[in-house]
């Protein structure tokens, strides 16, 4: 894999992911909002940025043609199908073989076998009441998008994040097929390991039309799970 494109380069995630994949050696294309472009200057000499929108379909299809590979941060942004509109862009322009890999959170379920916490569950209710109300996000419009993925027949896949938080690398993320799984339960991921684990995807065929649940290679009950392993 030699050219891949980051689209929504420009927020936290976006740009650790630009860090991990130069890391790499790949050539970068990265896809952010005009007004977010003076985010990347300290990386605008090493990297091909293409202003615009990421649900807009020219920019999309200028972006992705002749990458190997796309990630994708499925922002549920305002009540215009943001998501939904970034993900069909993307899904429709790929090149062929590409590996998608997009990014969302634990609320998203692909077969209905995720178990949630009372918590968990409020939070998203009440989250996406209230951001839908005020029309600054739509829940509903990521999960559709990631409908629209998994009914895919390309090369995906949906990384679902646990709660994140900023720090140094712990390393690459352990996952599960279901939220639920033991060595979730301490729901917290380093956003660079989140990164990490979307562009170490790229290269894993494992994760071919998998929807992994991750949590941090560190938690206590990631390490408790592996010790009960060993």
């Amino acid at each position: 894999m030699k050219k891949i494109c980051i689209v929504g380069a420009s927020g936290k995630l976006g740009r650790y992911m630009i860090q991990h994949a130069l890391n790499k050696g790949y050539e970068i294309v990265g896809v952010c909002r005009e007004q977010s472009v003076h985010k990347l200057d300290d990386v605008k000499d090493k990297i091909t940025l293409i202003p615009g929108y990421t649900n807009d379909r020219a920019v999309i299809k200028q972006a992705v043609k002749g990458c190997d590979g796309v990630l994708v941060v499925l922002a549920p942004w305002g009540v215009q199908q943001y998501s939904t509109g970034t993900a069909q862009a993307v899904l429709d322009y790929a090149e062929p073989e590409a590996r998608l890999i997009f990014s969302c959170g634990w609320h998203i379920t692909r077969d209905g076998k995720d178990v949630y916490k009372t918590g968990l569950k409020i939070f998203v209710a009440i989250f996406g009441f209230l951001a839908k109300l005020f029309r600054f996000a739509d829940l509903d419009d990521q999960v559709e998008a990631c409908k629209r993925i998994f009914a895919s027949d390309t090369r995906w896949t949906v990384v679902r994040g646990s709660d994140l938080e900023e720090g140094e690398s712990e390393g690459l993320p352990v996952w599960a097929r279901h939220v639920g799984d033991p060595k979730l339960e301490s729901n917290l991921t380093r956003r660079i390991d989140f990164a990490l684990f979307m562009v170490a995807a790229l290269e894993d065929e494992n994760l071919v039309q998998e929807a992994p649940a991750i949590v941090s290679c560190r938690c206590e009950s990631a390490l408790n799970e592996s010790g009960k392993g060993s």
